[in-house]
């Protein structure tokens, strides 16, 4: 039985650079080679991934957040498409629909190959964000981005969503929903474990004893920070004794470090170091409503963390008030500090949470979905192969 041949789109192929990469490479890294053939496409990543060749193409940086560059598929289509029908692929996999993404779209659809994708970024949300200073813009320009993006996964014969919540939403706004598949994320409980508690390297951090409220992800503003910053004041007027720590990255850093300029900032850091950061703090807060699924949130749970969540966005299905976790309107940071002061004065509810958030993750292994991705390869591969039998 010969070897089954994917190629995989996707702007950015760099381990640990974001949750979407962290997503991708939890399968590129269980690849059977002697079942599949890869071929990857990318504008950031290494010449070879795993033991596969990795084409990478020419970027452009965008402009409201140059940290991410987008592949420029134009600037060499010839040798591309020579590349590509030298390959001569069964599946192919596309990360995003951007400038590549429809690039490998057209390419498939010309090919007559399947396409299967992962929902990996919720750009619909980012809209309000982006053209907060022009809100006749919003309407406009989100339904043109909810027009196009439907188009583009109408052509997918699978799209992995990985919430409930967000599929409803999707199918709602008129994503074709046949083809939709629920599939969430997995976690590394090794790597994630209240084990790599450090009790030395967090009073070393913060040069004392006080609870340590966490927030990590990127510093962008689509991550709602504008409410973070608010929690932060208002714990500061109601004199409550803790530290706040921020783990990331990102073009509101500046304004996020004179904003809360008691805030221990920590920048970006690999998963080893956030891992501990995690099973060291107290309670972990995240009040973004633009997560697809939310990796930062089932991380600081499987370090043995209590979350206090937006309820909003693909994070909220993972937990439910009062058992594992709290949900608080993404506007109200009234109610993230009513709930941060009850899970830090009430000792014992805290490990109640904290123990109904540990058993909870148990469900999310990548083994399982892993296997899932490659079993859908092989279902869609033969619709190919069939065609060449006959």
């Amino acid at each position: 039985m010969r070897k089954i041949k994917v190629v995989f789109f996707a702007e950015i192929l760099v381990p640990d650079f974001d949750g979407a990469s962290r997503t991708m490479f939890q399968l590129l890294d269980r690849i059977d080679a002697g079942r599949f053939d890869f071929l990857f496409v990318c504008g950031s990543g290494a010449d070879r991934i795993n033991q596969f060749e990795c084409i990478k193409l020419p970027t452009l940086p965008i402009p409201l957040n140059p940290k991410y560059k987008l592949a420029i598929p134009s600037f060499s289509t010839e040798e591309l498409l020579r590349k590509l029908d030298g390959f001569a692929p069964d599946v192919i996999h596309i990360a995003t629909p951007s400038l590549l993404g429809h690039f490998g779209l057209k390419y498939a659809r010309s090919r007559h190959i399947p396409v299967i994708s992962i929902y990996h970024t919720h750009f619909i949300s980012y809209i309000s964000y982006y053209f907060k200073y022009f809100p006749f813009l919003i309407r406009p320009v989100r339904n043109y981005l909810r027009k196009t993006q439907n188009e583009f996964y109408g052509y997918c014969q699978k799209i992995y969503i990985p919430s409930v919540t967000l599929a409803r939403e999707l199918i709602e706004s008129g994503m074709p929903k046949e083809n939709i598949k629920i599939w969430q994320r997995g976690i590394d409980t090794t790597l994630f474990s209240p084990n790599k508690k450090n009790e030395v390297y967090i009073r070393q951090l913060t040069g004392n004893d006080r609870p340590v409220i966490l927030f990590a992800s990127r510093l962008v503003w689509e991550k709602n920070l504008e409410t973070l910053i608010a929690i932060y004041a208002k714990l500061k007027e109601k004199g409550i004794q803790y530290n706040w720590v921020v783990a990331g990255d990102g073009s509101a850093r500046k304004e996020c470090e004179r904003r809360m300029p008691d805030a221990i900032f920590l920048g970006q850091l690999d998963h080893g170091s956030l891992s501990v950061l995690y099973a060291s703090a107290s309670l972990f807060i995240f009040p973004s409503i633009s997560e697809t699924f939310g990796n930062v949130v089932l991380e600081a749970m499987a370090s043995g963390l209590v979350p206090v969540i937006a309820d909003g966005g693909g994070s909220k299905d993972m937990i439910t008030n009062g058992f594992n976790g709290y949900k608080c309107k993404a506007d109200d940071p009234d109610a993230f500090v009513e709930k941060i002061a009850v899970i830090l004065e009430d000792e014992a509810l805290r490990l109640t949470l904290r123990k109904n958030a540990l058993e909870y993750i148990k469900a999310f292994d990548w083994e399982e979905l892993a296997q899932i991705y490659f079993d859908d390869l092989v279902e869609l591969a033969s619709l190919i192969i069939e065609n060449e039998r006959a």
